[in-house]
This record gives structure tokens, C-alpha cells and sequence, in this order.
């Protein structure tokens, strides 16, 4: 990726008047792949900006689909979908056509994560969370107390508790905590812990999250895995590649009866298929780690 700096296009911008805004991206065609792939090639290799602007504004419609999905945290829709092309502008500026993704596909991942630091930051004075754990949390403790209809101020019932660590996979003290730190309002950390002290509460306090540049190397880190696992299993052909995706990459695998009966062979024969095309994704992704590591 060249060194240019690039300037996200002038006279498009949601918080003048959000209403015009999303009448003017919809006059920004959708891209082909081949054209996807031509305009992010000028980009990459030979820096044109007016390629990466037009990969900017064929995709601000998905900024905006992904923006209205975080409505529900009190923030002015305006400043989320400004974050997300925020976000939109990073995958550009670090998607590799040569990949073979949808630009959409890779951008999704930048896009949300931009909105959900932005909430995390906006929505208290109070940092919400710092793990991958807290952040899941937050993010969805308010959508699972709608369902169980648990909308009661104050601390949540034992029972709801419990349901809401099971299926986010914390701890229980966990969403205690998180559900009075949501619900409570902000004070300053230059409070004093006690009227006759000097003491200040933020002199207490500790952080025992992981940094930003940790956390981005996380991010980074996921998406170079998806990506070698993607590749992988190009390299299968479709019989290969739809029995491995619905025995190992669905939350809930497909029986080898059904794909049995779908492709006409014997549960034997599908099981068969599907050791061999995990030992050719196994192989492929080996292999392309060694060649990533040599090249650098």
C-alpha cells in the first residue's frame, strides 16, 4: 500500500443533513467485482485517489446499514455512520485485491469496529469495557434484557444473571457489573474517597485491559486467518468445499446421513471427503504461512 494520505470525497457529509445524505449515496452505482478489483489495484499500486474515492462511495450504503444496526445507544446516527466511514476509508486503505474478497466482506469487520469504539468511548465518561469479553458483553447485554423483558432499574434477577453469563460466556459478576455501570450514572474520578481525605478514586483505579495496539493486533490477526482460510478453500472443489463448511464451520454441523442423502453417496464416502479436504485446507494454509514468512 503506497504512502498516500486519502482524502475521504468532499460535500458528503451526514451530520449537515442526514436526510440528504442518504438520498446522495444512492446515486453511487454498486460495484462488479471486476471493477472492485481494477479500482482497488489503481489504489494499491499506483496510489489514485479517485479509485479509492470511488471504493469509499459505492460502499457508504453499507456504512449506513451497519450505523442504524447500533441506534439503540442514545448516539446521534449522524456521528455513527461518520465512524463507520471512518472505518469504511481504513479497509481501503489495507484490502488486497489479490486475495480474491469482496471489498464489502473485508470493510464489514473495519466498519463495525470503528462504530463499537466510538459507543464504547461516547457512551460514558467511564471507559465501558476493554476485553473482547466486555465488549460482547456491552454489546449485547441490553438487547438480551429486551428479551427476557427485564427492564427493571437496579440490579437484574439471580435467574437473568445466570441466563446472560451462559450465553455471552462470562462471569456472573461479570454482568452484575456491567449491568450497574450501564444503568448507573457518571461521576469524576476526581472525587474524593472520603470528605476528610485527600485521596481521589481515580488514584484506586488500575487497568487490567489489554492496550489498543494489542487489541488491533488481535483484529488483524483474525482477519489474516480468515483470509488463509478462505484461500484454503478455494482450492477444494464445490462438492469438497460444501461438506467441509457444513461439518466444520457451521455452529451447528450438518449429519453426514443428510449430506449423504443431498450428494447420493454413503455417509462413509462424505466422511471420507471431508478428511481430505481438511487435510488440503491443513496443507494450503501451511504452506501459505511459509511463503508470507519467507516473503518477509
Amino acid at each position: 500500500m503506497g504512502s498516500a494520505k486519502y482524502i475521504p470525497p468532499v460535500g458528503l457529509s451526514p451530520e449537515q443533513n442526514l436526510s440528504r445524505y442518504l438520498q446522495e449515496i444512492r446515486k453511487y452505482p454498486m460495484l462488479t467485482l471486476e471493477l472492485e478489483q481494477d479500482l482497488a489495484r489503481r489504489w494499491v499500486y499506483g496510489e489514485d485517489h479517485d479509485a479509492a474515492s470511488q471504493l469509499v462511495t459505492s460502499h457508504l450504503r453499507l456504512v449506513v446499514k451497519i450505523a442504524m444496526g447500533f441506534r439503540g445507544y442514545g448516539l446521534p446516527v449522524a456521528e455513527l455512520i461518520s465512524e463507520g466511514n471512518v472505518g469504511m476509508m481504513q479497509a481501503v486503505k489495507k484490502f488486497d485485491p489479490e486475495k480474491g474478497f469482496r471489498l464489502s466482506t473485508y470493510a464489514m469487520w473495519w466498519i463495525r469496529a470503528a462504530i463499537q469504539e466510538y459507543i464504547l468511548h461516547s457512551w460514558s465518561l467511564v471507559k465501558m469495557g476493554t476485553t473482547a469479553a466486555q465488549k460482547k458483553l456491552f454489546f449485547n447485554l441490553r438487547r438480551l434484557k429486551g428479551q427476557m423483558e427485564a427492564y427493571e432499574d437496579g440490579d437484574l434477577s439471580p435467574e437473568n444473571v445466570t441466563i446472560i453469563a451462559e450465553r455471552l460466556d462470562v462471569s456472573e459478576t461479570e454482568v452484575i457489573s456491567m449491568n450497574r455501570r450501564m444503568s448507573g450514572s457518571d461521576s469524576s474520578l476526581n472525587s474524593p474517597v472520603r470528605m476528610d481525605g485527600d485521596d481521589e478514586w481515580q488514584d484506586w483505579l488500575t487497568d487490567d485491559g489489554i492496550n489498543q495496539e494489542d487489541e488491533l493486533g488481535n483484529f488483524e490477526e483474525l482477519i489474516r486467518q480468515r483470509q488463509l482460510l478462505s484461500g484454503a478453500m478455494n482450492g477444494l472443489n464445490a462438492r469438497e468445499r460444501t461438506i467441509l463448511s457444513e461439518r466444520r464451520l457451521k455452529e451447528s454441523p450438518t449429519t453426514l446421513e443428510n449430506l449423504s442423502q443431498s450428494f447420493g453417496i454413503s455417509r462413509e464416502r462424505v466422511r471420507q471427503i471431508e478428511e481430505r479436504a481438511f487435510v488440503k485446507v491443513q496443507k494450503s494454509v501451511k504452506n501459505t504461512m511459509i511463503e508470507q514468512k519467507i516473503a518477509h
